[in-house]
């Protein structure tokens, strides 16, 4: 993962380790997939709801998490039943190849078809062709928002079942009363983690005005401490981006920001060594609704925006279109009811 993907090491364990607790939770849950049984209105008889598998399951995933988006798909899938046909990221086949292999050998070893979960490699085209094949019973596909809207259309243009895992652009809410300890090292791993290549990672920090500055200079100061470097070096916290294309996006994103009236308080910048390495980056002075803050860029920039209200930061937490997560530090506990709400 680290070699081919490009995250740290740790990170890389982690997933690993990812698609073996989702194999803990899917053994537990495959006693569990109960159907209720209903009194009928005619005497003597009753209502049984059973679920069966739906058949052949294509799953296509991204190059983010190559092992854990499979596993969360795959062992789901089989505890009800079903087949798999996976087509990784093209960028990643190694890695699909390994697990594939993994995957093969116990089930050969507990005397089922390693073919039970196949593998197929290669690029949007062989992602085109499944996506329209009527074979597929269930269509899962993880990546960005839009692909998978053409996703989306295309498999219910055939009226098939599609299942879909898209983009995120996600808020971090700090209230005045928030215990700043927890804050920075949260915000940091959160916005620097995977080197902003998550669709769960955090895109907009959303700082009450009293708070701002204080903020801000002592994440500055955190992120100056960031390791960058070899993926495999246990010191580094943040390795390169994927590809050459992901550094230009960065660029592009800072540009942009800068043009639309914010300030980088610190990276911005790609570094000068090999690989796809960029500065993590904090950008300041936008407003809420700038259409870089709108957009998510799979990069390490964080967008830090101020606010007064708490209505307010709730409606901008929401505004965008494609939310996934978001968090809020406070120790109000009306306040955080009313977020969740």
């Amino acid at each position: 993962v680290s070699l081919e993907m490009g995250k740290i090491f740790v990170e890389g364990v982690g997933e690993v380790q990812e698609y073996v607790d989702v194999c803990d939770y899917a053994v537990g849950l495959s006693r569990m997939i109960g159907g209720p049984i209903f009194p009928s209105e005619r005497p003597g008889h009753a209502l049984i709801e059973q679920w069966n598998p739906v058949g052949l399951v294509g799953i296509i995933t991204a190059f983010n998490f190559p092992v854990a988006v499979y596993g969360w798909n795959s062992a789901i899938a089989m505890i009800c039943g079903n087949a798999c046909l996976w087509k990784g990221a093209p960028t990643t086949s190694l890695i699909s190849v390994a697990v594939t292999k993994i995957i093969a050998k116990v089930l050969e070893d507990n005397e089922v078809p390693g073919a039970i979960c196949s593998l197929v490699c290669g690029g949007a085209d062989i992602g085109t062709a499944m996506v329209k094949d009527e074979r597929m019973d269930l269509l899962s596909f993880t990546g960005s928002t839009k692909v998978g809207k053409q996703v989306a259309l295309m498999v219910q243009e055939r009226f098939g079942r599609s299942l879909l895992e898209l983009g995120g652009n996600n808020a971090i809410i700090v209230f005045e009363d928030a215990d700043l300890n927890l804050v920075i090292p949260s915000a940091l791993f959160a916005a620097v983690g995977t080197a902003g290549q998550r669709c769960t990672t955090a895109r907009r920090l959303f700082l009450h005005e009293s708070i701002h500055d204080e903020v801000v200079a002592k994440l500055a100061k955190a992120y100056a401490q960031v390791r960058i470097g070899d993926p495999w070096d246990s010191d580094t916290l943040c390795g390169p981006l994927h590809t050459k294309e992901a550094v230009k996006m960065f660029l592009d994103a800072v540009e942009q920001a800068k043009q639309q009236g914010g300030s980088v308080v610190c990276g911005g910048k790609v570094i000068n060594r090999p690989g796809n390495y960029v500065e993590p980056t904090i950008v300041t002075g936008l407003p809420h609704n700038a259409p870089i803050v709108h957009t998510e860029t799979f990069a390490p920039i964080l967008y830090v925006l101020k606010f007064k209200e708490e209505d307010e930061v709730f409606a901008w937490n929401n505004e965008v279109k494609q939310g996934l997560s978001s968090s809020i530090f406070t120790r109000d506990l009306g306040r955080i009811f009313r977020w969740l709400g």
